[in-house]
């Protein structure tokens, strides 16, 4: 899942970066409100996290760009205001969650997990297809069952499909949920690790429309 981080403090953007990493997000920063009006104008993402306070205005400012793209990413709002008042005002500008300052990096890796699978108009945390399962929040995937120990990269790919099943996602697509902007895309990654994710859960799950992209397979009848 690739977010956008808005936060002005280096340090606390640095560390949100990292650390959403660990818990398996693509991850993109911006110190401003111009340079997340830039990263929104060239890139998709799932969840905006977004601080109120920024150097070059009010955080809230952003929300009707952010809602103007397609599809419109869920937004949690970060602040140190933290009465009612100021939570009622953040979500009736048209955020989607809202966590205080200081806060735990698990809670909000929660939260992303929570807007994106109520964005997607799901109410189980799991993911399911054909007896696949797939558990964003433990990062695990089993088969009818049987736990089946995949990569990074690979949950990835079968997150991004499985979240849109009997959608075909592009390459590109599928790399963008591997790789952030300052990262070099390896060749060929995508179809490494399409080629794994079948062998370790079958050939039939993931099927390959040429010249167009990759969707889940047919399920078994």
């Amino acid at each position: 899942m690739r977010i956008l981080i808005v936060e002005d403090d280096p340090v606390l953007r640095n560390g949100l970066q990292v650390g959403l990493g660990l818990h398996g997000f693509v991850a993109e920063s911006a110190a401003d409100l111009d340079e997340a009006r830039a990263a929104l104008a060239t890139a998709a993402f799932s969840v905006v996290v977004l601080d109120w306070m920024l150097p070059d205005g009010s955080g809230l400012d952003l929300l009707p760009q952010i809602r103007a793209c397609a599809p419109s990413p869920p937004v949690i709002l970060l602040t140190a205001r933290d009465t009612v008042a100021d939570r009622i005002e953040g979500l009736d500008a048209g955020a989607d969650d809202y966590l205080g300052k200081p806060f735990d990096l698990d809670e909000l890796a929660a939260r992303i997990r929570a807007v994106s699978r109520r964005a997607a108009g799901r109410t189980s945390p799991l993911l399911e297809w054909d007896g696949l399962v797939l558990d964003p929040a433990q990062r695990s995937v089993s088969l009818r069952g049987v736990d089946v120990p995949v990569s990074r990269r690979e949950f990835a790919i079968l997150h991004a499909l499985m979240e849109r099943p009997g959608t075909v996602l592009s390459r590109v697509q599928l790399e963008d949920r591997l790789y952030g902007w300052d990262m070099e895309v390896e060749s060929n990654a995508v179809e490494v690790h399409i080629h794994k994710l079948r062998a370790k859960l079958g050939r039939t799950i993931i099927e390959t429309l040429r010249g167009v992209g990759y969707r889940l397979g047919t399920p078994a009848r």
